[in-house]
């Protein structure tokens, strides 16, 4: 069992940072969700997000505040009276609520951005902590763009934020500008100038604009900090963020060097990150450390021959330790619904039985089609049929005709708020024939920016993904979709980013500060 001195606290800003992706935005509902899977996965704080931005932000924390129950619950604020009362409002009905409020430090800020003096920061930084405080028992103190900050000035900063009352004090690189020699002797810094160090969890929030966000995390908590701020995935502004996945598999792979452990059931690692990617629309990348389409994949004939041999020879982490699941023919169309239940429940999804019918559903008519369902196929399922909301648009039917000696014409029939339509339309080929009828019969207006296609499996009959990206006006929505005919994936995917550049239409247009 982990004491305090080795334990690392794992704090998941996903909802808050990692949702300021180019189109990540998420409705209050798929919020919940990740929040849940967050909870399952053991994360000790999530940051349910910002909110006094929003009323749908305000709303998303309200919710997830009434959900958890035990993780911390963390909203974000400045250092201002009216956005800490709406973060309390928003996360005071939690289990275990918590208020992040910041102002930034660095002199081109304070120049700048906020055109305020060290002096005046200081009594701002005494004011709006010391009322978190007075509402909240767990406050946490970030000074943003730590890393380009007088040093001593800085440590001036986070002792007024300690004696105000915060119990954790965040160092963000938020523009991503250190390197982890640098970092640790910033740490280092802090630990011996600031005052009362000794009553508060040091954090950091490392940004990865030179690629060094999670070297430098690591190297912080080399030097005591005890708290890392990250995103599944990596997600977040610009660049992104520390990659959960990948701090929490440094720490378990190499204890014998670090010696600190995160609470985290890392068997659960490549279902939220999989959760994440359907839920935002951003693909992981086939190389990505941990839980990418390759990481457990061998190639090389002097790799494979020792793997063969000795696993270990080539692995320095199983994938199962993080619930990349090695079966691969698991199920088929004789299969009954106690057998993918329990599938399920292997692949980390927890799901109840209203659920497990619906998936069970799809499970028999993907079945219908294909010979041997996997893995990948059975999360699919689970992605399209649990995890995406009704929303403004909802595809019901297509039909489209192509070939060498004929025009190709789509004919489609959509439900638009619950009113179903349907047209022909013809194209170029048979993906433009039904994107152009799908975008005039809904009057939707977007120019497609990117559009891939990729196999969820091997073989002929494998499940299509499909994930596109559409701009308007300076916003940029990201949609996925899935099955084993590729024009209906390139369907659903068209839906699904429709329906979150809706979403994003609909939101008041306040952007969240990037720690």
């Amino acid at each position: 069992m982990s004491t305090s001195q080795d334990r690392i606290i794992i704090f998941d800003t996903t909802l808050r940072d990692g949702e300021q992706s180019p189109g990540a935005s998420m409705d209050v509902h798929e919020k919940v969700l990740v929040a849940k899977q967050l909870e399952m996965l053991g994360v000790d704080k999530i940051e349910a997000g910002f909110p006094i931005s929003s009323p749908g932000d305000f709303d998303a924390v309200q919710a997830i505040a009434g959900e958890i129950t035990k993780s911390s619950v963390v909203g974000l604020c400045r250092a201002k009276d009216e956005d800490i009362k709406a973060a309390w409002e928003a996360v005071k009905d939690a289990r275990k609520p918590c208020i992040h409020t910041f102002i930034a430090t660095s002199d081109i800020h304070l120049k700048y951005q906020l055109r305020m003096s060290r002096e005046e920061v200081l009594k701002a930084v005494e004011h709006s902590v010391g009322l978190c405080s007075s509402l909240c028992n767990d406050v946490e103190f970030s000074a943003m763009d730590a890393t380009r900050s007088d040093w001593d000035y800085l440590a001036d900063v986070y002792t007024v934020a300690i004696e105000a009352g915060a119990k954790t004090i965040n160092v963000p690189d938020t523009v991503g500008y250190t390197n982890p020699q640098e970092f640790y002797n910033l740490i280092t810094h802090l630990r011996n100038k600031v005052r009362g160090i000794e009553k508060a969890v040091i954090s950091v929030h490392c940004h990865n604009d030179l690629g060094m966000a999670v070297a430098n995390s690591v190297s912080a908590v080399m030097a005591g900090a005890r708290q890392i701020e990250c995103t599944i995935n990596g997600i977040g502004e610009r660049a992104g963020n520390t990659s959960l996945e990948e701090v929490v598999m440094i720490f378990n792979v190499r204890k014998d060097l670090y010696g600190v452990v995160p609470a985290i059931d890392t068997t659960l690692l490549y279902p939220t990150s999989r959760l994440v990617s359907h839920i935002t629309g951003i693909p992981v990348q086939p190389n990505k450390a941990v839980v990418g389409a390759n990481a457990f994949a061998h190639e090389s004939g002097i790799h494979q021959d020792g793997y063969l041999k000795e696993r270990s020879t080539y692995e320095i982490m199983t994938p199962e330790t993080v619930g990349f699941g090695m079966s691969r023919l698991v199920l088929g169309k004789h299969s009954g619904k106690h057998a993918l239940s329990k599938r399920l429940e292997a692949l980390g999804y927890h799901l109840d039985e209203k659920d497990v019918r619906k998936v069970f559903k799809r499970f028999k008519e993907i079945a219908d089609k294909k010979k041997e369902i996997f893995d990948e196929d059975i999360e699919a399922i689970v992605l399209e049929e649990i995890y995406r909301v009704p929303a403004k648009y909802e595809l019901k039917n297509i039909v489209v005709s192509s070939g060498t000696a004929v025009v190709p014409t789509a004919t489609v029939q959509l439900a638009v708020d619950n009113k179903v339509i349907q047209e022909a339309g013809f194209g170029n080929g048979p993906v433009d024939a039904l994107y152009k009828t799908i975008i005039r019969m809904s009057g939707f207006d977007a120019e497609l920016k990117s559009f891939s296609i990729k196999a969820i499996t091997g073989g002929t009959d494998a499940q299509g993904e499909v994930t596109i990206e559409l701009e308007d006006k300076g916003k940029t929505a990201v949609g996925q979709g899935s099955d084993p005919d590729i024009l209906v994936a390139c369907a659903k995917a068209l839906v699904n980013a429709m329906n979150r550049m809706e979403f994003l239409k609909g939101r008041k247009a306040m952007k969240t500060p990037s720690l």
